[in-house]
């Protein structure tokens, strides 16, 4: 059974970190840690970009409406593709979806959403681009997410796997969280996809035992 504690860090800014650190040098405001792609991760290691979404924000508590928006709208568009494409399409489904303001969002007209599947920014997908809005409607007519979202847990659920094999792909509450998306209209949010998001977010903690983060080494 894997442990669970309570973890106290949270992350709420939308737009995600602004990097300009340097090697040896003390971090000031705006700059970020060098990234070493040789220590031991779960997933990453192939890229800075990749390796620094999983040092600084795969598992880190969010409760800020606009990001966890955001991480919803990025992991129905991971469906068929890996993470670390998405990742690099990151700031250009910011720019067309006007930093993931779930209301401007929603307010988006078709002529919107077909110009959206010509900018090579974005994963140019017809049902996952009006998925967008639709979801963005969804969302507003629950109240939001973060209050829906983290009533599933009395704490976020930390579960120190013994090997990268271990962590799932799914568990029975993303199956239910699933089924209840699904009934209130939203679309890609299969049970894998729900999984993948509530790691993302926080609510779960996946970090492998020897993952250089779990170890205390990364953040």
């Amino acid at each position: 059974e894997p442990r669970r504690r309570r973890i106290d860090r949270t992350r709420s800014e939308a737009a995600g970190p602004r990097c300009r650190g340097r090697a040896g040098a003390r971090l000031g405001p705006g700059e970020c840690r060098v990234i070493d792609l040789t220590l031991p991760r779960c997933f990453g290691s192939s890229s800075e970009l990749y390796a620094r979404y999983h040092d600084e924000e795969w598992g880190v508590p969010v409760r800020d409406e606009r990001t966890l928006f955001e991480m919803l709208i990025l992991e129905g568009a991971h469906a068929g593709l890996s993470w670390e494409t998405v990742l690099r399409k990151r700031e250009g489904y910011r720019a067309r979806f006007h930093g993931f303001d779930v209301e401007r969002v929603a307010a988006m007209g078709d002529a919107d959403l077909e110009e959206a599947l010509l900018d090579p920014g974005i994963v140019r997908h017809r049902r996952k681009v009006w998925s967008a809005r639709a979801n963005a409607r969804a969302v507003i007519a629950m109240g939001g997410l973060s209050d829906w979202l983290w009533s599933h847990v009395e704490a976020p659920i930390d579960t120190a796997w013994e090997s990268r094999e271990a962590v799932p792909s799914v568990t029975p509450m993303a199956r239910d969280m699933s089924r209840e998306l699904k009934r209130r209209g939203l679309s890609f949010v299969g049970p894998t996809i729900v999984y993948a998001y509530l790691q993302a977010v926080g609510v779960v903690r996946d970090h492998w035992a020897g993952c250089h983060v779990r170890r205390g080494e990364g953040r």
